[in-house]
């Protein structure tokens, strides 16, 4: 199923959205926190809707007063007659996920304005201070019709430059004391910004870190482009807001947002490329405990990293119909070694499937899986075929969704089945056979992947 099949509630939540529901807003980045094929969904349907807000990041350490400048700067755009929306990014509970930070603890005073929207989210681990699922959030704020989307970071180190990349403009914000520190600092963190702020600039050394940042980028040397302004403000009392507003319309104005833009867009698709090729390998690819497996082998200087990534890769493109093919063997160890050698990659571990008196391993091969089966029971159908026939090709295993659906399909379509029902296969899987008599001498195994704990 197409996870970004259209459904009549979504629509309405998408119609809310774009209209500018509040309700339906916050309701709509529940679902796209949570992840998975609705949210999926829902910014598919969303995407066309956006493209008009102007998003602002504001970064920098804990405790320089980010989220105090933030209510002033949604003041300041609430004068202008501007909608205004803050996602405030927040550290992540240890115990629920959640974020540790409420958004009517930050910001009070404007929790009864309707043009104001102001959510928390929890970074959940998230490498670079932003949550995985930010960028779903600004599209939804931006669909909703928000002029200004405000979006604090929470400002935990010197990598945190995910918020350059997601916004189109980022301020920085210092605090006095900082100033011994300042030349010391990483790149990271003082590349991104666009704008300069130092808070509490009524405090002793201000205009010591001032002095600081403007030499540290009056000296680098990769600058093409003017330094940042660098601004002194007191967040409490208001001061130096509007020179911190003019600087960040300059910005917006500027060329740098639209290229930064494109840069976002790429880097989104890179993300989501990723995030889904992950996805399918462990929805449709990789069985049980496969995963940690592969682990296992590289910390064991089995094999590599890239060659283990190249053969999950590969198997990504051929996770079609076909999902194995099964080799008869007298004893496994001959032909394992052979396949293994010829893959250059390990066996699986030894499964018995009791229900076929057979044990089996697997070795893959990058377009599809050798599965190669020895007798456990000497009075099972395969022992009995394998004394007679002989070992070599057994079957071929092909994939199918629903195996009831199918067995019943292709018993009213007269196809002979040794197997009416499902049976329990390797891995978790439910399995049934159809007769060489329809398929031309060829064994058929059809195999059904259920649940989280049996998918490929």
């Amino acid at each position: 199923m197409d996870p970004r099949r259209d459904t009549g509630q979504n629509t309405l939540l998408v119609d809310r959205v774009t209209a500018g529901d509040p309700r339906a807003a916050a309701r709509a980045i529940s679902i796209v926190e949570g992840g998975g094929p609705p949210a999926v969904q829902l910014v598919a349907q969303l995407h066309a809707h956006t493209g008009r807000a102007s998003l602002v990041g504001v970064t920098g350490p804990p405790g320089a007063g980010k989220s105090t400048l933030v209510g002033q700067l949604v003041t300041a755009y609430r004068r202008t007659g501007a909608s205004v929306a803050v996602l405030a990014v927040d550290p992540s509970s240890p115990f629920s996920g959640g974020a540790i930070l409420g958004d009517r603890v930050r910001m009070q005073s404007h929790a009864e304005d309707p043009r104001v929207f102001i959510r928390s989210m929890a970074t959940r681990g998230q490498l670079g201070g932003l949550a995985a699922a930010t960028a779903d959030a600004i599209d939804v704020l931006d669909a909703a019709g928000f002029d200004i989307i405000l979006v604090e970071t929470v400002g935990v180190g010197q990598d945190e430059v995910d918020i350059s990349r997601t916004t189109d403009v980022c301020v920085l914000v210092l605090v006095p004391g900082t100033g011994d520190d300042v030349q010391a600092m990483k790149a990271g963190v003082m590349e991104i910004a666009d704008v300069f702020v130092v808070n509490k600039a009524d405090q002793a050394g201000a205009d010591r870190a001032v002095m600081a940042i403007e030499q540290m980028l009056a000296t680098d040397e990769r600058r093409t482009t003017a330094p940042p302004p660098v601004i002194r403000a007191v967040a409490t009392t208001g001061r130096g807001l509007d020179e911190l507003v003019r600087a960040i319309d300059a910005v917006r104005q500027a060329v740098l947002p639209a290229n930064r833009r494109r840069e976002r867009f790429d880097r989104r698709l890179r993300e989501a490329v990723l995030r889904r090729a992950l996805d399918r390998l462990h929805a449709d690819v990789l069985r049980q405990g496969e995963w940690d497996a592969c682990v296992a082998r590289i910390e064991a200087r089995e094999q590599d990293p890239y060659a283990a990534a190249d053969a999950l890769l590969a198997r990504l493109g051929t996770s079609g119909l076909i999902d194995h093919i099964g080799v008869a063997a007298d004893t496994s160890e001959a032909s394992l070694s052979f396949f293994s050698t010829l893959m250059q990659q390990p066996a699986g571990p030894p499964e018995d499937v009791p229900s076929q008196g057979v044990r089996v391993r697997f070795v893959e091969t990058g377009d599809t899986r050798i599965e190669v089966i020895e007798s456990i029971d000497p009075e099972a159908p395969f022992a009995r075929s394998l004394r007679s026939r002989g070992p070599g090709l057994h079957h071929v295993a092909l994939r199918v969704a629903d195996l009831d659906t199918t067995l019943a399909r292709l018993a009213g379509a007269g196809v002979r089945l040794i197997d009416r029902t499902g049976r329990p296969g390797a891995h978790g899987t439910r399995v049934a056979f159809v007769h060489p008599a329809s398929t031309s001498g060829v064994l058929v195994e059809l195999v059904e992947y259920g649940g989280h704990d049996a998918h490929r």
